[in-house]
């Protein structure tokens, strides 16, 4: 098969009957620790993943956008900068696009029209982040055919605040700053309050692997958002802004002012927070078994305190866990109720870890599990077309 440069390229010809000008893309990716503290102004320390969206682009002289998908054959997409609309009732690809530009133009960004042609790799629904590596390549490609000079952490914040604002849905900022900010070879540190971000080397002796669980994600936004507002419960409780400034002993001191659902959702932030810098010292500094151990500690934390695991991502987990040991780390990885779980293994444990999901996974959930064998990439950029 093409690769998705040349299907981009395809797909724009046959759509525009004329050549693109340029291209860009935008990586997926995994969060390998700091699960639902991104939007709490805490840590996270994901990677940008070597699954790609690509956007081949001509600039127009009007204000009109028109875009196409290969994953949504037959379907045009057309608005006008600045006239988005109002929020959809049920977003589509082409939402994640409008809030890109409805956020500009909302700042006092001014941009032309754009035809497009989208075509990406990143797989949908796996929690792997499609829709940011959507948004970046889109404000990538706004940005640079435009000259507007805005820097990747710009972009990555119109990106957030479309998706907040115009899709609906109350991300953090995360996704959208590792596509806009990856760097091959390395995790990125984010400290979510400041957006200050530490690049961090992944031993080269790790293989990267992300296991979709291929467990149909139900109630997805609902619960997210369900789970953000009892953060924001808990803090307010403690009259502060987030809970990234909440110590755990204040927590604990206050547990019996507190539902048990929610001091539970705040310990997990407070103690991910925790393992999420650590693990960053522990990967720098290669030493896996804390890693591993910080790893286990964060999927328990998902599991029993803030409730997004479900029975099929567990037991792979385990399972891997049993491979790996100490040698490599394995947790639930995005925003939970299915989805991926991250494993960072050593090399020579790669092939056990891939023999046990398809032995034993299958057997015990009557789903087949999808294994990808990816590496650290770097962020968004233009390509040469």
């Amino acid at each position: 098969m093409s690769n998705p440069a040349q299907r981009a390229n395809k797909l724009f010809v046959q759509t525009f009957g004329t050549l693109a000008d340029t291209l860009y893309f935008a990586p997926g990716r995994v969060n390998l620790i700091g699960e639902h503290t991104d939007y709490n102004d805490g840590f996270v320390l994901p990677a940008a993943i070597n699954f790609h969206t690509i956007i081949a682009i001509k600039r127009r002289e009007d204000s009109q956008f028109r875009a196409v998908s290969d994953a949504f054959p037959g379907e045009m997409k057309e608005w006008t900068f600045g006239e988005e609309g109002n929020r959809p009732e049920s977003p589509e690809w082409a939402d994640y696009l409008k809030g890109f530009s409805s956020a500009m133009a909302i700042s006092g960004l001014a941009t032309k029209g754009m035809d497009l042609a989208i075509v990406s790799n990143v797989p949908l629904g796996a929690g792997l982040s499609s829709s940011a590596a959507l948004e970046i390549a889109f404000g990538t490609a706004i940005n640079d055919a435009n000259q507007i000079q805005l820097s990747p952490l710009a972009i990555a914040q119109l990106a957030q605040r479309g998706e907040n604002h115009y899709v609906g849905c109350a991300c953090g900022i995360m996704d959208q700053m590792i596509s806009a900010l990856g760097q091959q070879d390395h995790a990125l540190l984010i400290d979510c309050l400041d957006l200050d971000s530490e690049a961090v080397s992944i031993p080269e002796n790790l293989s990267l692997i992300i296991i979709n669980s291929n467990v149909k994600r139900g109630l997805v936004e609902s619960e997210y958002n369900l789970r953000r507002e009892q953060c924001e419960q808990v803090a307010a409780h403690f009259q502060l802004d987030s809970l990234r400034h909440l110590e755990l002993a204040d927590l604990e001191a206050a547990k019996d002012q507190l539902s048990d659902a929610n001091y539970r959702r705040a310990k997990h932030v407070i103690t991910e927070n925790r393992r999420t810098q650590n693990a960053a010292w522990a990967l720098e500094s290669g030493n896996i078994s804390q890693l591993s151990t910080l790893m286990a500690e964060s999927h328990i934390s998902m599991r029993d305190d803030f409730e997004i695991t479900v029975p099929e991502i567990d037991f792979l987990v385990e399972i891997v866990s049993s491979v790996i040991g100490e040698k490599g780390g394995v947790r639930m990885t995005g925003g939970g109720f299915g989805g991926c779980v991250v494993a960072l293994v050593d090399h020579e444990l790669t092939d056990a870890v891939v023999e046990i999901v398809e032995q034993q996974y299958l057997d015990k959930t009557g789903i087949e599990a999808t294994i990808y064998l990816c590496s650290a990439s770097d962020g968004a950029k233009r390509l040469d077309n």
